[in-house]
């Protein structure tokens, strides 16, 4: 068993989450969102070096030739692992985050309701957003394995790197890796369309023409699952919106009104008790009141609809924490933190 083995085997015990690598500094462990050192010995440039090896042992020229390197893999006993290897002031890093060793029942993430029928739809586009770190990942992985188990659908993944391993089970699954599979979201999204799909899961909207084929294939008929690098569900539609030229910016709303069906915005806090980690989401259920908004250009008037919208299962972010402080799941403290509104949080939680 290698170092990259005892590692992660070390990390799992510790709960960790992920697993930073650097010369001049001991192996460091995310823990409940929280960095402490898991040995005492900082390690070299060399110790480094030879940590990469193992995690690139089909390639070990990429380290020379390429600056950053993502890819994904098993060590430590069946431990999943996402990994990014790049370069700090000459010497190679590690970052490694640890994944689920089985997918996690969609019941069992504690999600709003309302998340429970995203597998239930036929097409349109379901968005994921967040920052780094935030269970997006988790989250999507859980849909889509439902998607597996309930419907005899054809679901194609485009993923950098691919990080859970779905069993098929009344689905056909095909997972590509970006960059080994096909070159790029772009270009495994338009062949999609023609590889008979009824799910497709795009890893990262990046770019215009990935958002533009993903809209296209919601149009078509396709259920698309997909994240976003943003911080609430009403930025994710000026996130794809602004993508474009301005003279495309009004068609792309057009589209947009009538392909989104949900966005959903996440982040992950400590529990109360202070050990593990729970998901607080808002959802954004686009009914006709939104889509009348994405169309018109009014994206700023979204936060008040959404928040007079619970009655069709959407939720604000600051609702949302008020409730999971209230049934005791995080503190006062954490939710008032996590806020977009902290006096408000603070005003209900206390009431």
């Amino acid at each position: 068993m290698g170092l990259v083995d005892d590692i992660v085997r070390h990390a799992s015990q510790e709960r960790a989450s992920d697993v930073h690598i650097a010369a001049g500094l001991p192996v460091r462990f995310r823990v409940d969102g929280s960095l402490f050192d898991a040995d005492t010995t900082p390690l070299t440039s060399a110790d480094c070096r030879a940590i990469c090896e193992e995690l690139v042992v089909s390639g070990r020229e990429r380290l020379d030739m390429m600056d950053e390197i993502d890819l994904a893999g098993t060590y430590g006993e069946g431990i999943r692992c996402r990994v990014n290897i790049y370069r700090s002031r000459g010497s190679l890093v590690v970052a490694l985050r640890l994944l689920s060793e089985e997918i996690p029942s969609l019941a069992s993430l504690g999600l709003p309701p309302v998340m429970m029928e995203f597998p239930t739809y036929r097409k349109g586009i379901v968005i994921i957003t967040g920052v780094t770190g935030s269970g997006k990942s988790t989250t999507l992985a859980s849909l889509l394995n439902e998607v597996n188990h309930t419907r005899p659908d054809h679901i194609i993944t485009l993923e950098d790197p691919i990080e859970y391993l779905y069993v098929p089970d009344k689905c056909s699954i095909d997972q590509r890796a970006i960059g080994y599979d096909t070159a790029s979201y772009a270009d495994g999204l338009r062949a999609s369309l023609r590889e008979d799909p009824d799910v497709i899961l795009i890893g990262e909207m990046r770019d215009l023409d990935t958002i533009e084929t993903a809209l296209t294939a919601a149009e078509t008929g396709h259920l698309v699952f997909a994240t976003l690098h943003t911080s609430s569900a009403v930025d994710s539609i000026d996130r794809m919106v602004d993508v474009f030229p301005a003279g495309r910016q009004k068609q792309i709303r057009l589209q947009l009104s009538q392909t989104i069906k949900a966005v959903v915005s996440q982040q992950l806090l400590v529990r109360r008790e202070g050990t593990g980690r729970i998901a607080a989401c808002e959802v954004m259920i686009v009914n006709p009141a939104i889509r009348n908004l994405i169309r018109e250009d009014k994206t700023p008037q979204m936060q008040n609809t959404l928040a007079t919208s619970a009655q069709e299962g959407s939720i604000t972010m600051d609702n949302m924490l008020i409730q999971m402080a209230k049934a005791k799941s995080i503190s006062r403290a954490t939710a008032v933190a996590a806020a977009h509104d902290p006096e408000y949080v603070n005003r209900l939680v206390r009431a």
